[in-house]
């Protein structure tokens, strides 16, 4: 009877059924799959737009999995008790899953894993959410790399292997398991207004996810060394609201890419990097998970960054600085729930260098408001902006927003689409910012667009004298 026992298969970011070797591995069991997804505490925890993104991704991933004839059972609790329930339930005699790497995830997950096999249950979990196992990697003398380069040197010829099928039918159990209703959940509830303004812009789902892959090494890859720096112009792959949500793996990113790359579209090697760049944010949240919520070079504990919503901080969360390509920006994240590359430098820069804050008020921001948001880029992101973190931007470069305005956007077509101020015909994306934002910010597109917060070349100043002293 232990071979007919189900296999209970719980999703997590691995919202897709393509290349999904937990799917693949349960399928070939024989045994019946029962999918979950559960809203435990850890998955409450996350901010209001990346939770909302997260439902838009449940449900389409329920849709995904009902054409393989299986139905995505919908729980909320403490994953372990959770889980043991349905197993109770079921008869399940194995939970699989797809293995994460930040903190919090590997600490529940540890748990969860010694939980179930000391009730006797075959727990196994699978790679899937990276492209190299964090332990696979290593320097010539041992150890994780700390610097980008030289990892993406020893990774880059590195074979891997093919993405695997979706399976064509699945064998479910013969009773299923009670339910919860997502609507139940509210997982969007946070976004109040703002999420009828922010869904237009999400591609949502594992289909979307391989037509934007597609869209991409097709029409925009040739160009994407110039065009990915140019806010004003679609030519990033916008890959990171799916890769976030596992609606596309890594892996089919990375064969995408080496298939342009052979085909004469050089510009690919540079989207390849990116994808590797994800890794080293994972690898460094697996080997030194500090990364997450701690300065990584403990040096900078003692710097005096500010930690409190002052008027200058609270006008960089709702894009008022007095500066066009911070303001644009942070307007665009409120709007779409994602920003410009080029976009997240600036403001990172603007806020621990020229308004002395501290990294972590923006990492939370952002954790906040980017559907995009993922634990380990986000934390790694913000540190090396602020010169904290490993491989960081030296702790003198502070990004001139002005100037980088004037080089990245040259027609200033990025700053008129997101601000509305002083403009005779304000654009509609502009005007939406002001949909979107909570009425008790009272913002109106009538309002005079504000003067500097701060003067840059005071900011910069002040922050190398701090940076001196440090």
């Amino acid at each position: 009877m232990a071979d007919l026992a189900p296999v209970i298969l719980w999703f997590r970011r691995d919202l897709r059924t393509v290349d999904h070797a937990a799917l693949t591995a349960a399928v070939h069991s024989g045994r019946p799959v029962v999918p979950v997804f559960v809203f435990d505490p850890l998955t409450d925890a996350i901010g209001a737009a990346p939770k909302f993104r997260l439902g838009l991704s449940v449900a389409a991933l329920t849709e995904d999995l009902a054409k393989l004839g299986l139905r995505l059972i919908l729980r909320r609790g403490e994953a372990l008790a959770v889980l043991r329930d349905l197993v109770a339930q079921t008869g399940a005699g194995a939970v699989y899953w797809s293995r994460l790497y930040d903190p919090e995830s590997k600490s529940r997950d540890i748990d969860v894993k010694a939980g179930l096999k000391a009730d006797g249950l075959e727990v196994k979990s699978f790679a899937g959410h990276l492209l190299f196992e964090p332990w696979t990697v290593e320097t010539k003398t041992g150890g994780f790399y700390k610097v980008f380069t030289p990892m993406w040197k020893t990774v880059r010829s590195r074979e891997l292997p093919a993405c695997l099928p979706a399976p064509s039918a699945v064998r479910g159990p013969e009773v299923w398991p009670v339910s919860d209703d997502l609507d139940d959940w509210q997982m969007g509830a946070a976004m109040r207004r703002g999420a009828a303004v922010l869904r237009p812009y999400c591609a949502v789902g594992q289909d979307a996810a391989q037509a934007r892959l597609e869209v991409f090494l097709e029409d925009r890859v040739g160009d994407y060394r110039e065009n990915r720096d140019l806010p004003s112009v679609d030519g990033t792959s916008r890959l990171s609201e799916n890769l976030t949500y596992g609606e596309i793996s890594p892996l089919m990113c990375w064969h995408g890419g080496w298939r342009a790359l052979h085909a004469g579209k050089s510009d690919a090697e540079v989207f390849l990097k990116e994808l590797v760049w994800r890794e080293f944010a994972y690898h460094l949240a697996h080997h030194t998970p500090r990364i997450v919520d701690a300065n990584w070079k403990p040096e900078w504990d003692g710097f005096p960054w500010n930690e409190a919503d002052t008027p200058e901080v609270i006008a960089w969360k709702q894009g008022r600085t007095g500066i066009p390509f911070v303001d644009a920006a942070m307007r665009e994240m409120y709007v779409t729930g994602t920003m410009h590359n080029r976009g997240r430098m600036i403001v990172a820069s603007y806020l621990t260098k020229h308004l002395m804050t501290h990294w972590k008020v923006g990492q939370a921001w952002f954790a906040d408001c980017l559907t995009d948001w993922d634990p380990a880029s986000n934390a790694m992101g913000w540190q090396w902006a602020a010169g904290s973190g490993p491989d960081a931007a030296p702790y003198f470069r502070v990004f001139n927003p002005v100037t980088q305005l004037d080089k990245f956007d040259k027609g200033h077509g990025y700053a008129d689409r997101w601000i509305a101020e002083g403009a005779l015909m304000p654009s509609d994306t502009a005007l939406s910012y002001f949909d979107a934002v909570p009425c008790a910010w009272g913002l109106s597109p009538k309002d005079r667009y504000p003067e500097p917060v701060v003067a840059l070349d005071v900011g910069r100043n002040r922050a190398l004298a701090a940076y001196a002293a440090r």
